[in-house]
């Protein structure tokens, strides 16, 4: 039971703001919509990332456990970016964590118990796999709508930014492989 009042209530989740930034309504709740799904995604990745961080173990135990708290911090960078673009929009952001499980496969995919190396990498590989996989698309779709600024924060931070760190994910995976075998 929540304890908040209706009053309390200053958006609706949802409902667009009256802002006066040269987009129509239907651009923005479009674009809205698309960014807090890159967030859930983005939130889930982050989260990933902080478990591989805590519990990664063996010989390369050191750097990977630098590289994903790197990782990490650079993900929440691209998460602040992305819900500053909702509330630009007039949108309300994903913020909780049941609005990550709703929206994103990627807060699902992980055990809770720890994991080889090489499973954790396998895992953040495909989920930057999942996040580029549908940033692309939203970006041309905000590019054809005229949304610009939502096209140049999904191509120059989310596309850019998950693409160097699945570069750097898939070469410790190629280096764990070429190990075991």
């Amino acid at each position: 039971m929540s304890n908040e009042k209706s009053s309390d209530i200053l958006q609706d989740f949802g409902a667009l703001a009256n802002v006066r930034i040269g987009l129509s309504a239907e651009v923005r709740s479009q674009g809205v919509r698309a960014l807090n799904r890159l967030l859930a995604h983005t939130m889930a990745m982050r989260d990933a990332y902080k478990k591989a961080h805590w519990q990664t173990s063996g010989a390369t135990f050191h750097q990977l456990h630098l590289l994903f708290d790197k990782h990490y911090t650079e993900q929440v960078a691209i998460m602040d970016a992305i819900a500053e673009r909702v509330q630009t929009l007039g949108g309300v952001t994903f913020a909780l964590a049941q609005d990550i499980a709703d929206e994103s496969t990627i807060s699902r995919t992980a055990p809770r118990g720890r994991e080889s190396a090489q499973a954790q990498l396998s895992r953040l590989l495909d989920s930057h796999e999942t996040i580029l996989l549908e940033a692309r698309p939203l970006a041309r779709a905000a590019a054809e709508a005229g949304d610009d600024g939502t096209n140049d924060l999904i191509v120059s931070q989310v596309v850019r930014s998950n693409e160097l760190q699945s570069w750097f994910i898939g070469e410790h995976l190629a280096a764990q492989t070429q190990a075991a075998n």
